[in-house]
């Protein structure tokens, strides 16, 4: 089944067609023949938020074990293929979805099709103790390098795990704890795969130079015998009070370049207006070198080296908003907050000016056409809203929403939120010189070969 492409108001002219096959795969189009590429997208709805206690991680580990190989491409085969015809690919895990993609020369989509529905129907044919050990071992390696021996590397495991509590489905980060990915099984694994990895519970996109008709025949062809699982699991209830009530604190001491103060706020859930105001406030605050914080704190106080202030946007719970200073030499911590405090109190009282809206609009306008306007990123953003919102339309409206939003509501969203009693707050404290240097951190974890 499927709707013919109408441009929507605020879409920009951009089209999208929805279908679904009988086992329950959704299929978005969107044809863009500005440049001969295509570009495949396969959000599967399962992310961290999915994992039981004791198996944490094994989400990210599976991500990793679908480039292990699959009933007709064995072993690296899936990068050698795509590699070998001109194309990119990669996978990504986060809190609420995996997400597998490849950018390839129009010519060779069929390939890419055909790539990703063999693994979604055959992969448990080649997965073996050989593959589950390998990428295990991959996966702990890879917690070490960006977590456990960089500078302040655990510190968004740390803030999530104090805004959301412990038994929390968002509790525990998509990496996942070393001591879970050693107790996961070979059936733990396969077990996933049969629960998740199933058509019905996944969203496949495909923009670029297409043939509609033909990439639809593709599709049926390629996954249309691919049986669907009934038996997936409702994920946990995320919802939990708007405010935290109380500021959560810890002092980390650590071998670390620099006094460092972050914080997370519990800000509201994706895909509502009141996120779309928090990203604009937090722009505002600390997204970039006009923000609020990098005024205060490093052109006019030089307290700090930089300052950051972001938004990392959930569905199932509430989402984050992320604070990131570090500071200068010798400049102690409690300075900083108290500046930090004393301009979120300011915006919360006084809003932002005529100026500041104006400019974290088309900040953020910008951004969101940057994505639209590549066949990868449309395509990334198509599924994220078929599957977290059930309406993959929704992508192509992302910046008639972020226009819509008023002053008002963004003053209102800073002094309901942005307030020492809903925050997570992690200071630093190195256990040698403070230079001042700074590390970022990410949320989401992809596979890298």
């Amino acid at each position: 089944m499927g709707h013919t492409a109408t441009a929507q108001a605020g879409s920009g002219g951009l089209t999208a067609t929805e279908h679904r096959l009988a086992n329950g795969l959704r299929v978005v189009l969107s044809e863009d023949h500005l440049t001969p590429v295509a570009a495949v997208c396969l959000w599967y709805d399962v992310g961290s938020r999915h994992e039981v206690k004791g198996r944490t991680g094994l989400a990210h580990l599976f991500e990793h074990l679908m480039f292990q190989g699959s009933k007709q491409v064995k072993g690296n085969g899936h990068f050698e293929l795509v590699q070998g015809a001109g194309g990119s690919l990669n996978g990504t895990t986060s809190f609420e979805r995996t997400n597998y993609f490849e950018t390839m020369p129009a010519h060779q989509l069929e390939l890419a099709l055909w790539l990703e529905a063999d693994r979604m129907g055959s992969l448990l044919a080649a997965l073996d103790d050989e593959s589950m050990e390998n990428q295990r071992d991959v996966v702990k390696n890879e917690r070490r390098q960006r977590y456990d021996n960089v500078p302040y590397g655990t510190a968004f495991e740390k803030l999530t795990a104090l805004v959301f509590p412990d038994g929390h489905p968002y509790h525990h980060t998509p990496i996942g704890s070393m001591a879970d990915l050693d107790a996961a099984t070979l059936e733990d694994a396969r077990e996933f795969f049969r629960t998740y990895y199933a058509p019905n519970n996944a969203v496949l996109s495909v923009v670029g130079d297409i043939d509609p008709e033909q990439t639809l025949a593709w599709i049926e062809k390629y996954f249309g015998s691919i049986p669907a699982h009934d038996g997936k699991p409702a994920p946990r209830d995320g919802t939990l009070p708007d405010v935290i009530g109380e500021q959560l604190r810890e002092v980390v001491v650590e071998d670390v370049p620099a006094r460092a103060l972050m914080a997370a706020y519990r800000l509201p859930a994706d895909g509502t207006r009141a996120c779309d105001a928090a990203d604009i406030a937090l722009t505002i605050l600390g997204g970039g070198e006009s923000s609020r914080l990098h005024n205060r704190l490093v052109r006019r106080d030089r307290t700090a080296v930089a300052a950051g202030f972001g938004l990392l946007r959930l569905a199932g719970a509430p989402s984050m908003g992320w604070l990131d200073v570090k500071t200068s030499a010798g400049v102690e911590v409690p300075d900083i907050e108290a500046a930090v405090d004393e301009e979120l109190a300011r915006f919360a009282t006084e809003g932002p000016t005529a100026e500041e809206m104006e400019r974290a609009q088309a900040q953020l306008e910008r951004e969101w056409l940057d994505r639209l306007g590549t066949v990868a990123g449309r395509a990334d953003e198509l599924c994220r809203f078929a599957v977290l919102f059930g309406d993959p339309q929704l992508a192509l409206t992302g910046v008639q929403r972020v226009l819509e939003v008023t002053a008002d509501e963004v003053r209102e969203v800073a002094a309901q939120q942005l307030r020492p009693d809903n925050r997570a707050v992690l200071v630093y404290e190195p256990t040698t010189a403070d230079d001042g240097d700074r590390t970022d951190s990410d949320e989401e974890e992809g596979t890298d070969q």
